[in-house]
């Protein structure tokens, strides 16, 4: 996959949530994460980040939005369930990005709502565990950027390539 990705949470106090979000940065290869104006405890982090993510990616803690320093050419992507958001089955993801995540039981600032190139939602009835949300956009950006081939028509997998088809995707058998 071309580009990179980057993801954080604002405000997030749960460490098992905060834990949770980096080791699935990790697994889907991050490079790097970020919170911003956290409240946490670090050591509690390391329970549910089993993969010790902070040992592979770099974690930025900034204390507030105005010490949040990005890439240049990185778009910063708020994942927030709001009237106006794209939906995230419609949403192109930027080749660069930095996706940021609410705190528990609220929302994103509306500074740092401001802040954001995109704002998406994920299209559920209600807001999903901070977590899971991280876990969905990961998950829809590996889909839609990671050069997979065409989902089959009927249930089930696509049926194996044959020879010719190895270069198209990349494979060498």
């Amino acid at each position: 996959m071309r580009g990179y990705f980057a993801v954080g949470a604002e405000g997030i106090s749960k460490a098992m949530n905060l834990g949770a979000i980096l080791r699935t940065a990790h697994a889907f290869g991050a490079s790097f994460a970020f919170s911003v104006d956290a409240h946490h405890n670090t050591r509690d982090v390391f329970d549910a980040d089993t993969s010790k993510s902070v040992t592979h990616l770099p974690y930025y803690e900034w204390p507030d939005l105005d010490a949040m320093v990005l890439p240049a050419q990185c778009q910063l992507v708020g994942i927030e369930l709001t009237d106006d958001a794209v939906d995230l089955p419609s949403f192109r993801h930027p080749l660069n990005a930095a996706y940021v995540f609410g705190r528990e039981r609220g929302s994103l600032t509306e500074e740092m709502q401001a802040r954001c190139a995109h704002i998406v939602k994920i299209p559920t009835k209600f807001c999903v565990n901070v977590s899971v949300a991280c876990a969905v956009t990961l998950y829809d950006r590996t889909l839609s950027l990671g050069n997979h081939p065409d989902r089959p028509l009927m249930p089930g997998g696509p049926k194996p390539a044959k020879p010719d088809d190895w270069k198209k995707f990349g494979s060498h058998r």
